[in-house]
C-alpha cells in the first residue's frame, strides 16, 4: 500500500471499506457450540487492529450462564494480553 486511500493486499474491496477504513474478508470459526468472526482492520489513522465477534451457547440456567461468561471474559482478556505483549517490541540482545 502506497497511501493511506489505497486498498491493501489483504483488504476485501468494494463495500467493506468505508470512511478510510480498509477491511479484510470476514474470517469464520465454526466450533459446534461457538463461533468466531475475525475482520482484519486498518484504519484512516494507518493503525491495524483486529475485531473479532465471538457467540457462544450458553447453559440454560442463569447461574452457569454467568459461570460461563465470568469464563469466557476471563479467558478473552488472557488472550487480549497475550496479543498486545507479541506485539511490543523486543529489547536487543547483546553481541
Amino acid at each position: 500500500m502506497t497511501g493511506r486511500d489505497r486498498h491493501t493486499g489483504w483488504c476485501a474491496g468494494g463495500h467493506h471499506c468505508g470512511l478510510g477504513e480498509h477491511r479484510s474478508n470476514e474470517i469464520l470459526i465454526d466450533a459446534g457450540h461457538a463461533r468466531a468472526v475475525l475482520v482484519r482492520v486498518r484504519t484512516a489513522a494507518g493503525r491495524n487492529h483486529a475485531e473479532i465477534r465471538v457467540r457462544v451457547a450458553l447453559a440454560p440456567t442463569e447461574p452457569a450462564a454467568r459461570r460461563q461468561l465470568v469464563g469466557l471474559l476471563g479467558d478473552v482478556r488472557q488472550a487480549v494480553t497475550r496479543a498486545a505483549i507479541a506485539a511490543r517490541p523486543r529489547p536487543r540482545r547483546a553481541a
